[in-house]
């Protein structure tokens, strides 16, 4: 693979120079920061295409950051790394714009595995077959990666552009949260079950007229979620 750059940013260093190592033999280029700070210098000047960031950073904290770098940078892939039990930090980093997180401690391959899973969601291992897919009033235009609403263009992280375009590509299909792991994080992913429902409620938050009553994204009891094909 080409030398994708990835930002790690971890104030331990022991813990720093293993996920660097593995990168490294991973063909990643890879990009250090001990701080959220230096992060932004870095991002600035090497414009890195996935971040992985520790929660708990001096100063500045990684949801902090996080949520700067995804309103910045939508197409970045952002990785957290949060405490072992701390279920609210994995539920924060997904509700501000994280694609994913990982607990410590871990696997550096499982780390290298996840990346890759994130990537090809961003059209970087497969290419899109057809460059525009449209569904009632929505319009997902793959080659560009950009979504359309009402001829109006909204903003989707890599990983809410992903569900939608299985969404638009699956119309009237009831999918499980299983299925829409399978399809958008890879058959070999490894996370919680509960980063799809997160996912699709910020999608909600963005494409529903009243994201309390949705009538895009509908939720099929007992199964998962359905959007309806053309009305």
């Amino acid at each position: 693979m080409d030398e994708t750059k990835v930002l790690v940013v971890e104030d331990e260093a022991p813990i720093r120079k293993l996920i660097s190592i593995n990168l490294n033999r991973a063909g990643f280029k890879v990009l250090e920061a001990e701080s959220s700070e230096e992060a932004l210098e870095i991002v600035k000047e090497s414009d890195p295409m996935v971040a992985v960031l520790d929660v708990m950073l001096p100063g500045v904290d990684g949801f902090t950051l996080c949520s700067y770098l995804r309103d910045k940078s939508p197409n970045m892939v952002i990785i957290m790394l949060t405490a072992k039990g701390q279920d609210t930090d994995k539920i924060n980093g997904l509700e501000i714009g994280a694609d994913d997180y990982m607990v410590k401690p871990f696997n550096p391959m499982e780390l290298i595995a996840r990346i890759k899973a994130n990537l090809r969601k961003i059209h970087i291992v497969n290419k899109p077959s057809t460059d525009v897919v449209r569904l009632n009033d929505m319009e997902i235009d793959l080659s560009a990666q950009r979504f359309f609403r009402k001829e109006q263009e909204i903003e989707l992280t890599p990983t809410e552009f992903a569900i939608m375009k299985m969404f638009l590509q699956n119309p009237d299909k009831a999918l499980s949260r299983h299925d829409i792991l399978d399809l958008v994080w890879g058959e070999s992913y490894f996370g919680d079950i509960k980063i799809v429902d997160v996912n699709v409620r910020r999608i909600r938050e963005k494409i529903e007229d009243n994201p309390s009553e949705p009538k895009i994204i509908e939720t099929v009891w007992g199964v998962g979620y359905r959007v309806r094909g053309e009305k």
